[in-house]
C-alpha cells in the first residue's frame, strides 16, 4: 500500500517555485521534446493544462497503445520522446509498446497520472484499480521494462528524481516511468535549479583502462589483412553515429549494415558494401563479411530476424564488439568502456590499414523481373524499384513483415533515416509510429516520411491517420495489399484461415478521417509495374509534402497490391528459421 506524501515545502523557502508539472515538462522542453503524445484521463487532466505553458504542444492521439508507437517513433528521430497516460486503464493499453521501446533502445519519458497520495495511503476503492488497495501494481509492472520507475510522492524529492529519471533515459536510451498523483501537480518546489541544464553527457571512461583497450584494438587492426565495419542499431541508438562515419570515411574499411541498423550509414559512401544478414545478405556481401580477418562489429543486437535466422557465420575470435556498456576484443571483455571513446581514440591513432574492397550495392532490378512481361508487381520488382524514387534525407518507416525484410535490397540515397521495428516486432507498430516521425520531421523541416505497411499490420493501428490528418502531417503511406499476415504464412499456415483478414477499401478511410480528397489528402491504388513508374514519375505526388512552405498539408495513401504468396528472399529464408525454431524439441 502506498504511504501518505511528506510535507509540502514551505514556499517562503523557495527561491523560485515552481509546480512539480510545469518544472516536469520545462525539462522535457529543455532536452529537445517539443510534442507530447498520450490520452487524457481523470488522473492526469490538470497536468495536461501545463503542456502548452512549457511551449509544448499536445497530439492527443486515438489510443494508448498508438500513441506509445507514436513517442517510439518521435524519439528515433528527436532523441527522445514523452508519453502521458492514465492510470491502470491507459498505462497498460500502451504498455506493448513501451516494452517495444525497452527491447530496441528508444527513450521515452513515460508519464503517469495517478491517484491522489491521500487515496493511495487510505486504501480507496477507485475507479482503474485492481480493487485491491494495491496501487503500485502497475508501476511494478514497468520495472522490467524501465531503466527508472519514480514515484512522485514527495515534494522535496521531486526534481532530483524526474531531472534523473530524463537524464538516465537519455544517457540508457531506455523509457523511464515517472508516477505523477493527482496532488502532487500542482505542489511548489525550488524553479531555481531549472537555470542548470540536466547533464546529459555520457560518463567518461576510465582513461587508463581506455588506453589500453584501444592499444589491443590497434595491434589486432593493423595487423588484419581485410578488415570490414558492421554497424547494428545501438551504434545509432547510443549516439555514436558521427565516430562511425569518421571511422569508416578516414580508414576506407568497407562497411556493412545489419538490418536493424539500415541507414545508419551514408550509403552513398564508396566503401559501403550493402547488408549482412548471414543467409538473407544483399549479393556478395556475406562471402566478403565472413572471409574478413577482422570484423569491428559497433552496436550488435543478434537476434533472429536481424540475422535471418541465426545464419551469421562470423566467428568471435575474428570480432571485435564495441557497445555502449563494454568493449570486447575476441574473447576478451573490458566492462564500462564505453564505445564512443574508444572509437575517437582508434580514429585518432589508426593510420594506413590493409583494406580489400567490398561489393558495390546497386537499386538494379534483378535481370529475371526486367525480362519478365509480367505487368504483376512483385517484391523483388518493387524495392530496388521504390530505391530509385527515394530522395535525399526522406524518412522510411517499414513494418515487420515483406516491407521489413524489402528494404534489405534498397540502396539509400544521402541522409536517408530507416525506422523499424525488428527485434520487438510488434505488427501495427509501424503506423503509429509513422505519426510521431513524420511529427519530428515536421518540427526539424525535414520533407518527406514514408511508410511502407502490409494490410494486416495495418487494420492494427489504422485510426493513427485520423491524428495524423489532425496533426497537419503530410506522410506518404503505402499499404501493402497482399490478403494478409505474410510472415506469418511462411511460418505455418500458407492457406490456414487464421492468416486472412477481411479485405478493406484503404484508401476511402482516409476520408472517413476526416481527410479531404485533394486539400488535405490525396489517394491512390496500383496494381500494376506500369502504374507504379507511372506513380514515381509523377513530379506532383513525389513533391506534394514539399508544400509545407505554403501551409498546405497533404497526406498521400497509397493501395499498392502483390501477389499473397509473394515474399522477399530473406524474409523466407527467417521464416523458415523460425519455424524450425518453433519445432525445436
Amino acid at each position: 500500500m502506498a504511504t501518505s506524501a511528506a510535507s509540502d515545502i514551505r514556499t517562503d523557502e523557495l527561491k523560485q517555485p515552481v509546480d512539480v508539472a510545469e518544472y516536469l515538462f520545462r525539462r522535457l522542453h529543455e532536452v529537445g521534446v517539443r510534442s507530447v503524445h498520450g490520452l487524457p484521463g481523470d488522473y492526469n487532466l490538470v497536468a495536461l493544462d501545463y503542456i502548452p505553458k512549457a511551449g509544448l504542444n499536445w497530439v492527443g492521439n486515438v489510443n494508448e497503445l498508438n500513441a506509445g508507437y507514436a513517442a517510439d517513433g518521435y524519439a528515433r528521430i528527436k532523441g527522445i520522446s514523452a508519453l502521458v497516460t492514465t492510470f491502470g486503464v491507459g498505462e497498460l493499453s500502451a504498455i506493448n509498446a513501451v516494452a517495444g521501446a525497452f527491447s530496441e533502445y528508444v527513450p521515452i519519458v513515460h508519464i503517469v497520472g495517478t491517484p491522489s497520495t491521500v487515496s493511495q495511503a487510505d486504501g480507496q476503492l477507485l475507479h482503474h484499480t485492481l480493487g485491491n488497495g494495491d496501487f503500485n501494481v502497475f508501476s511494478n509492472m514497468s520495472r522490467s521494462i524501465s531503466c527508472v520507475v519514480s514515484l512522485l510522492n514527495d515534494p522535496h524529492m521531486a526534481a532530483t528524481l524526474i531531472d534523473n529519471a530524463i537524464r538516465e533515459c537519455y544517457i540508457q536510451s531506455r523509457p523511464v516511468y515517472l508516477a505523477l498523483p493527482t496532488d502532487m501537480v500542482q505542489k511548489k518546489i525550488e524553479g531555481e535549479r531549472l537555470k542548470t541544464p540536466i547533464d546529459l553527457k555520457f560518463p567518461p571512461n576510465n582513461e587508463e583502462k581506455e588506453d589500453y583497450v584501444v592499444d589491443v584494438v590497434l595491434k589486432y587492426l593493423h595487423a588484419a589483412k581485410n578488415p570490414v565495419v558492421l554497424v547494428d542499431a545501438c551504434a545509432i541508438r547510443h549516439r555514436v553515429l558521427d565516430e562511425v562515419h569518421q571511422l569508416v570515411e578516414k580508414s576506407g574499411m568497407p562497411v556493412f549494415v545489419t538490418p536493424m541498423g539500415k541507414g545508419a550509414i551514408n550509403e552513398t559512401l564508396s566503401n559501403y558494401g550493402g547488408v549482412y544478414a548471414g543467409d538473407g545478405s544483399n549479393d556478395g556481401v556475406r562471402g566478403r563479411v565472413e572471409s574478413s580477418d577482422l570484423v569491428l562489429s559497433i552496436g550488435a543486437i543478434k537476434s533472429d530476424f536481424n540475422t535471418a535466422g541465426f545464419t551469421y557465420r562470423v566467428s568471435q575470435l575474428s570480432t571485435i564488439d564495441f557497445h555502449s556498456t563494454y568493449t570486447r576484443v575476441k574473447f576478451s571483455e573490458y566492462p564500462n568502456v564505453r564505445m564512443n571513446g574508444v572509437l575517437q581514440k582508434i580514429i585518432a591513432r589508426m593510420g594506413r590499414l590493409n583494406i580489400e574492397d567490398g561489393p558495390k550495392p546497386t537499386n538494379k532490378v534483378p535481370s529475371t523481373e526486367k525480362e519478365s512481361s509480367s505487368e504483376i508487381i512483385t517484391q523483388a520488382w518493387f524495392w530496388p524499384t521504390m530505391g530509385q524514387w527515394l530522395q535525399p534525407k526522406d524518412i522510411v518507416i517499414t513494418e515487420t513483415g515483406t516491407a521489413n525484410f524489402g528494404i534489405w535490397e534498397t540502396r539509400f540515397p544521402s541522409d536517408v533515416t530507416a525506422v523499424s521495428q525488428v527485434l520487438w516486432g510488434s505488427i501495427g507498430y509501424a503506423t503509429g509510429s509513422c505519426q510521431g516521425v513524420a511529427l519530428a520531421a515536421k518540427e526539424m523541416g525535414i520533407k518527406r516520411t514514408i511508410l511502407f505497411t502490409g494490410d494486416g499490420s495495418f487494420q492494427l493501428t489504422a485510426q493513427e491517420v485520423s491524428t495524423m490528418i489532425r496533426q497537419k502531417l503530410n506522410p506518404i503511406i503505402f499499404v501493402i495489399c497482399n490478403e494478409g499476415y505474410t510472415i506469418e504464412r511462411f511460418i505455418h499456415g500458407m492457406d490456414a484461415t487464421y492468416n486472412d483478414i477481411q479485405e478493406w477499401k484503404y484508401k476511402d478511410l482516409v476520408a472517413v478521417f476526416g481527410g479531404q480528397e485533394g486539400k488535405t489528402a490525396r489517394t491512390y491504388q496500383v496494381k500494376t509495374k506500369k502504374e507504379v513508374e507511372a506513380l514515381f514519375k509523377d513530379d506532383e505526388f513525389a513533391s506534394a509534402p514539399f508544400l509545407q512552405a505554403s501551409n498546405i498539408f497533404q497526406a498521400l495513401f497509397v493501395e499498392l497490391y502483390m501477389p499473397k504468396e509473394d515474399a522477399p528472399r530473406a524474409l523466407k529464408l527467417t521464416a523458415e528459421a523460425s519455424a524450425k525454431a518453433n519445432a525445436r524439441e
